[in-house]
């Protein structure tokens, strides 16, 4: 059900997008050691955050991690016990949220049940005061943006689930933001939706070039969604970077197993600079002799065999299918179980060996992780 948008639309005033830092090196958003809570509780504590002019920015953690705190402290609905919230250098931490120049998309959307789609998509414009004929040219063009155009005159029950997230895309947008803030839009939806809108999603964000938050627990969402992920743990922020980076390159051992699965292993570095993990060695750059050190593989990375060839020797534990490919755990002889993630090929391909073969593992040194490489320790 993908939208019928055109390519070159873009909302009248909107900002054009861009990866590019800010001309003087600040962010078009910037936070400074914020801080928040509950009852005493702190569970936000963010030194700080820059998020780029026009970039697609996700927020992911875990539940109770902070995130969509911080974004009811951008948007004025949580007041911070300390710190800045800066949008184009004005502090706005102290603004009521109406004051602020910002767009919300909430989890529910909280669109009105009475009101039509296009009465809807005018309600923030009629809170600002914008006259008859401006109201009705944003209107008209928020919903050619998300391809609801036709559905003007309609109310919200009569659209389906993703037709109402449209709906409040568009409503947010129509006042044109300075950034839009979105409290995990898509949760609601059911699987192939949600893997349709954020198609959608990010092609609406590409073309009206807005700066977004995006806050959710999904990590395939952050992943094909974002430019940047901030990921939180804890109040904190434990890595910022691009989808490639917090994946291939976790700063964290939380963020390692948290993005996607991991196989981390701690040990001890040999004089050879190869760490023994359990009875399985591993080689990368930058382990220290003589210290313990924690590194971490992908599934995907490990190479499964079934005969006499070199690698770590093992046998099948586990073994499930999951639609694209297998899952198996490998419990190495003497050492750790490994998880080997193995790709289904087709329906000419090869089932792997089934539960008490005898297997063995192997992998690349370029995989191999360095989370703790023991250089840092007295």
């Amino acid at each position: 059900m993908a939208a019928a948008v055109e390519p070159d639309l873009q909302l009248t005033g909107a900002p054009s997008g861009s990866d590019a830092s800010e001309p003087d090196g600040a962010g078009h958003v910037e936070i400074e050691d914020l801080t928040a809570g509950y009852d005493g509780t702190r569970v936000l504590d963010l030194e700080r955050l820059s998020i780029r002019r026009g970039e697609f920015l996700s927020i992911l953690g875990p539940s109770g991690c902070g995130k969509t705190t911080l974004l009811n402290c951008v948007a004025g609905f949580v007041t911070p016990g300390g710190g800045r919230i800066l949008v184009d250098g004005t502090d706005i931490t102290r603004l009521p949220p109406y004051r602020r120049g910002l767009g919300m998309v909430f989890q529910n959307y909280a669109l009105f049940p009475h009101l039509s789609v296009a009465d809807n998509v005018a309600y923030g414009l009629r809170v600002r005061k914008l006259g008859k004929a401006e109201r009705a040219e944003r209107v008209d063009e928020a919903l050619r943006l998300v391809g609801l155009e036709e559905y003007a005159g309609r109310r919200p029950r009569q659209l389906s689930g993703g037709q109402q997230q449209r709906v409040a895309m568009a409503r947010a947008l129509a006042t044109r933001p300075a950034v839009l803030l979105l409290d995990e839009p898509l949760s609601n939806l059911d699987a192939k939706l949600r893997r349709e809108m954020r198609v959608e999603l990010r092609a609406i964000q590409r073309r009206v070039g807005t700066t977004m938050v995006f806050v959710t627990h999904d990590q395939e969402e952050a992943l094909s969604l974002s430019d940047r992920i901030a990921v939180l743990n804890g109040g904190r922020l434990e890595q910022l970077g691009t989808p490639d980076e917090v994946y291939r390159r976790p700063a964290t051992r939380f963020v390692a197993q948290f993005i996607g699965a991991a196989n981390v292993l701690e040990g001890t570095v040999r004089e050879d600079a190869v760490l023994d993990a359990g009875g399985v060695t591993f080689e990368a750059p930058g382990l220290v002799p003589g210290r313990d050190a924690v590194i971490a593989i992908r599934p995907e990375r490990v190479r499964l065999a079934h005969g006499d060839v070199a690698g770590a020797n093992g046998t099948v534990a586990y073994r499930a299918f999951t639609g694209d490919a297998w899952q198996v755990e490998v419990r190495v002889t003497g050492g750790p179980t490994l998880t080997v993630q193995v790709a289904d090929t087709g329906a000419g391909s090869v089932d792997p060996p089934g539960v008490g073969s005898a297997v063995t593992l192997s992998w690349d040194p370029a995989d191999v992780i360095v989370l703790d490489s023991g250089a840092d320790r007295s």
